[in-house]
């Protein structure tokens, strides 16, 4: 097959109008053509008066060689035409015959699953531990929370099958740069998994949580099908580290709550990013680990019709553009503000892991039709700056602030909340106007400037005007924030070679987004295939990819 780029149609056309454009813009005729395939569509909306869509489409021709030809004199259409790209996955290695113990993958978001999907493939038999539930059981426990204000501390928005991404909007596209192999081994498990078909080919998949359950679900049959072992409710709870007499240090075991020993040579570590506790032991392990930058701040809501119409204008509302979302950036005085995780048509879910605290997430349905958009408003900080002198001390400081927000909540599990009008103006709220703010159990008006820094509040305040200028409405008044955003991202990184392995500690494998790596359920996974590739090349005595 080959693929033509950059095919641009109305946002509304008829399905017939593809196949046309084609015809079109390569001057085939009768059976000259014989099939066309989807391989990506954009909306390309930078003019909200000329909103139009933009294809890649795979092409059967009765002449490949031919139309090649012609390419290769008309440098126009060179640059839009040339051979499909083949996308298959190839395993890089197999297991061998005997003499190997069985891998150890901890953790079950989108890094462990696809880490231990593909170990399976290779046939390792990975066994998988998760201190969680098997996720309809933790689904029921999240709900909890929101309906009762009962924590399950093991099991919750961040622990538990599928991982933090389950309770998220299900989105599968990052800025990160991955062999189209493996992006396309990611998607397409997804889709035999359960996902819509299309998060083969649009721009922005996603998949919502609803169905990220019995994706979840369905990948974990496949690994147990494949030779893989599910452990749910085992906490790890130390690491089994001998130092040789060549004076390297290398994994040989991890031990459990309930004493029990695992022997292992290699352990992937996709924990995510708030396995505080983990984190603990592994530096007094003498496990190389370092603090890293994150980011602190609110969840912001606006009605979502307000961003559809300040997005695509006369447009809004389209089948096809569906809830629009934004990513805002804004670089003030000395610090960065930006928009994250945003979830359009979606909710705010409370997402704390540990008594006593209140964090606050995003989430969507796959139809993205609850009446807000919502997304976190952070503001970024540096261990440097902000947490030094100790590798953990951006857990203190996320742990400070999630403190002092159920303080300002009610020591309830509600959130604090405020609107933007009486946030810009340094005054408490006592009350919510027409934006209700999504956030359950509930949420508290209050002054966030009580459980935020000082240099967050301020870097906020002078970011919510400038975002007002790139949407219309942005900073509307009645507009809700609730606190507080703690865990855009892993507060560490537990540093690992070219070959995937910890610096210091052979056998181990830090991965995802609790190690450093990774950040969202499509990056996640993705690394969790390069750890697992790496894992697969270790057992089977082959050397490390370039």
């Amino acid at each position: 097959m080959l693929r033509l780029t950059d095919l641009k149609l109305p946002l509304d056309h008829p399905p017939e109008a593809l196949e046309a454009a084609v015809r079109a813009r390569l001057a085939l005729d009768g059976d000259a053509l014989r099939a066309v395939h989807i391989a990506r569509r954009a909306w390309d909306a930078r003019r909200r008066s000329d909103i139009h869509l933009v294809y890649s489409v795979d092409i059967e021709v009765a002449d490949e060689a031919a139309l090649l030809a012609r390419a290769a004199r008309d440098p126009a259409l060179a640059r839009v035409l040339g051979p499909t790209p083949d996308t298959r996955y190839r395993h890089v290695a197999r297991a061998p015959a005997g003499g190997w113990q069985r891998p150890v993958v901890i953790g079950t978001g989108p890094c462990g699953i696809f880490a231990a999907l593909v170990l399976a493939e290779m046939g390792f038999r990975p066994i998988v531990l998760d201190r969680g539930k098997v996720v309809r059981e933790r689904t029921k426990d999240t709900w909890a929370l929101w309906r009762r204000r009962d924590l399950t501390p093991e099991s919750n928005v961040q622990f538990g099958e599928g991982g933090a991404g389950t309770f998220s909007d299900g989105k599968l596209y990052s800025g990160i740069k991955a062999p189209e192999s493996v992006s396309r081994k990611v998607l397409t498990e997804f889709v035999e998994a359960g996902a819509p078909e299309e998060i083969l080919y649009v721009a922005k998949p996603h998949i919502g949580t609803f169905r990220l359950v019995t994706m979840v679900e369905s990948l974990r049959a496949k690994i147990e099908a494949l030779g893989g072992e599910y452990r749910f409710g085992t906490r790890v709870t130390d690491f089994v580290i001998e130092t040789g007499r060549d004076g390297v240090r290398r994994i040989r075991g991890v031990e459990t709550h309930t004493g029990e020993t695992i022997a292992t040579d290699h352990v992937v570590l996709a924990i995510g990013h708030s396995a505080r506790d983990t984190f603990a032991t592994l530096h007094d392990r003498g496990v190389f680990v370092e603090a890293k930058p994150f980011s602190i701040g609110v969840r912001i809501e606006h009605p979502q019709s307000i961003i559809d119409r300040a997005r695509f204008g006369d447009s809004a509302g389209n089948k096809i553009l569906g809830a629009a979302d934004y990513k805002l950036v804004h670089h003030g005085s000395g610090r960065s503000v930006y928009s994250f995780c945003m979830c359009p048509g979606g909710t705010v879910v409370a997402a704390t892991s540990e008594p006593g605290r209140v964090v606050t997430n995003g989430m969507s349905q796959y139809s993205r039709a609850e009446r807000n958009a919502n997304a976190g408003i952070v503001v970024g900080i540096t261990p440097e700056q902000d947490y030094p002198g100790h590798p953990l001390a951006g857990v203190d400081f996320q742990r400070h602030w999630e403190e002092r927000a159920f303080v300002a909540g009610g020591g309830d599990y509600s959130a604090p909340a405020q609107l933007v009008g009486d946030f810009l103006a340094g005054r408490p709220s006592t009350s919510l106007g027409g934006v209700v703010p999504s956030y359950k159990p509930g949420v508290t008006p209050t002054d966030l400037s009580l459980c935020l820094p000082d240099f967050a509040v301020a870097a906020i305040r002078e970011a919510l005007p400038a975002f007002g200028r790139q949407i219309r409405g942005f900073d509307m008044a009645e507009a809700v924030m609730t606190g507080v955003e703690t865990r855009t991202s892993s507060p560490i990184r537990i540093k690992r070679d070219v070959a995937c392995v910890s610096v210091n500690t052979q056998g181990l494998y830090p991965a995802g987004e609790g190690a450093g790596y990774a950040g969202g359920i499509y990056s996640a996974a993705v690394d969790g295939i390069r750890v697992a590739e790496a894992v697969g090349r270790a057992m089977a005595g082959l050397a490390a990819a370039a």
